[in-house]
């Protein structure tokens, strides 16, 4: 990367001094001639693709992508850059676009790219869903209090051509959307008409998709900065400026500004990048990266966001850090977790009980919107109702759509936010049909996913049917062979303890207890978490949770399972082991 002027060059720093802050280890370095800080990257673990960041008031925004994951396009709010809390989701009602998510067959459609930006007291998200047969659907969401679900407000629409929208406000008061290829429109905030035609702006440098663009204005020029390269290990950011809005833009020179391609480091495919400063008036950057190595075979966690300092000297181009796993750069903001609202830090564990009168965490998410009822908090903890189709169902059906999962899978899971971890659960099953299961899994999409079920089995040889434990894998590259073990008959009577661990950082070990004795643990299964890397996820990343399902039990055409089969889950553990930072050194998370 080009450092000339960068921070990582400037030698002041004579003394680190290391010192565990808090969750996600941040580690602030100073002495009496700098102050610098050191921290670790990704500081958004987890699935959290095309990031974009604001600072308002000392606070800092960021929101990401969630394509037909639901509720839609969590917005993080920090104090220190390092500490992310979720705080809301733009769109957390189904009625805010009501019937979209039953209408997308695609596992990748969805809501992508947001930009979050704030404007005369009003927080701006502005995004586009893909997957429509009508074609994409802008959406602009507002609000006054980032912290509330409920204050996040119906969207205005519009119908853009391209995707990737970032929203400009001019001196003049016009109001901008500029979107992929580039090309630059006005919009009305108010009834989502845009001008036409579109002016083009810039197509880049050369690579294959222009897209994600953000204009800042700054020292009398406007500055276009885009990805291109497509998303995998050839991405990149580019800029160029112009000193009308429209153009005509020049090129850096010395594009890209920021890459890791055709390098042999851990974080690879980095791009997709959103600037904001923070109150002291340094320039930051928050980026898409997978920690994959150039060989981007084995990334579960998919697409993380990434921080990285920026030196933007007045008149001149930005120099952007490159992206590592541990970065220097300007003093972050004093370590500070008190923030308003509810949801939990991205990094912080789990630990749900699920008792009656609560509310299911905010982190938790779905796959698309969930049929109604279909999950609930009882007195017997979190209780599922099955779903006709089960984890894969059959996607893109004509004969058979309401097993597509296009209503919702009996889904509900977390992101996977650490390389090395243990999630456990405790299930209460009493299934009285055949194919009635409920069980753990790590879920990258429908085609993607990694089981271990409890599922009650037709014998072979015609006797009753047996309850079983089952584990089995589908994904990218080869699958396990499916394993199937009769359940102990003196664990039938008492909850069993599911659990998934890492085994290392390359595979998933899927094991299971007897809550009424712990030292009776049975290893069911290992998988490679290449099946859950790339394939029909590429833009996402895995989600560990529980299911409950009838494996397609009862009436064509219908959605409901026969009568029985209700799962219910409690004491929910999520632990964080540790974090890799390269390929071979890793931190505790």
């Amino acid at each position: 990367m080009h450092a000339k002027n960068s921070l990582a060059d400037k030698g002041e720093l004579a003394v680190e001094v290391e010192t565990k802050k808090s969750t996600w280890d941040c580690f602030v370095s100073t002495t009496h001639v700098t102050k610098n800080s050191t921290y670790y990257n990704p500081v958004l673990p987890g699935w959290h693709s095309d990031p974009s960041c604001i600072q308002v008031k000392g606070t800092f925004f960021c929101a990401t992508s969630t394509f037909i994951s639901f509720p839609g396009i969590p917005i993080y709010a920090s104090k220190d850059m390092t500490n992310w809390k979720l705080i809301s989701h733009a769109w957390n009602r189904e009625s805010q676009l009501s019937g979209l998510s039953q209408n997308t067959t695609g596992q990748q459609d969805g809501m992508f790219a947001p930009t979050i930006r704030y404007h005369d007291g009003e927080f701006y998200i502005i995004c586009e869903y893909l997957g429509q047969p009508s074609g994409i659907v802008g959406v602009i969401f507002k609000t006054k209090n980032p912290f509330s679900d409920t204050a996040w407000s119906d969207p205005v629409i519009f119908h853009p051509k391209k995707i990737d929208p970032d929203l400009f406000w001019d001196d003049d008061g016009k109001t901008y959307v500029a979107t992929q290829g580039v090309i630059l429109q006005e919009i009305d905030l108010d009834t989502g008409e845009l001008t036409e035609p579109p002016v083009s702006l810039w197509n880049g440098t050369g690579g294959v998709w222009p897209e994600g663009p953000h204009i800042h204005k700054k020292d009398g020029y406007y500055y276009l900065i885009i990805a291109e390269g497509g998303t995998a290990t050839d991405h990149a950011v580019t800029i160029a400026r112009a000193q009308n809005i429209k153009g005509p833009y020049t090129a850096y020179s010395n594009n890209p500004i920021l890459t890791n391609r055709g390098t042999n480091e851990y974080f690879q495919t980095v791009g997709h990048c959103d600037l904001f400063q923070d109150v002291q008036g340094n320039w930051w950057g928050m980026a898409l990266a997978t920690r994959s190595g150039p060989e981007w075979q084995i990334y579960p966690m998919g697409r993380e966001a990434v921080l990285f300092p920026v030196t933007w000297n007045e008149g001149e181009w930005p120099i952007l850090e490159p992206v590592r796993g541990k970065m220097s750069g300007w003093q972050l903001p004093p370590t500070e977790r008190s923030l308003p609202g509810d949801g939990p830090f991205n990094s912080d564990p789990d630990v749900y009980d699920f008792r009656e009168g609560t509310t299911i965490p905010r982190n938790l998410v779905y796959w698309r919107v969930p049929r109604e009822k279909t999950f609930s908090i009882t007195a017997q903890g979190l209780s599922i109702v099955p779903s006709r189709n089960n984890l894969t169902g059959t996607p893109y059906s004509v004969s058979t759509p309401e097993l597509s999962g296009q209503r919702g899978l009996a889904f509900i899971g977390r992101r996977q936010t650490d390389t090395l971890f243990t999630f456990n659960v405790d299930l209460s099953f009493n299934p009285q049909l055949v194919d009635q299961e409920a069980g753990v899994t790590v879920f990258l999409t429908q085609f993607n996913h990694i089981n271990l079920g409890v599922v009650l089995l037709r014998a072979s040889d015609g006797k009753a049917p047996q309850l079983s434990f089952r584990f089995q894998a589908e994904g990218t590259g080869t699958a396990p062979a499916p394993n199937i073990i009769p359940i102990p008959e003196e664990w039938k009577e008492h909850p069993i303890r599911l659990q998934i661990e890492t085994t290392n950082t390359t595979h998933y070990t899927f094991s299971a207890s007897s809550v009424h004795n712990l030292n009776t643990k049975i290893n069911l299964g290992t998988a490679s978490a290449g099946l859950v890397s790339g394939g029909s996820g590429s833009f996402v990343g895995s989600l560990v949770g529980v299911y409950a399902t009838c494996n397609g039990a009862g009436v064509k055409g219908q959605l409901d399972c026969p009568a029985g089969g209700m799962a219910s889950f409690t004491r929910w553990r999520y632990t964080g082991i540790a974090q890799y930072i390269t390929a071979n050194e890793s931190i505790t998370a």
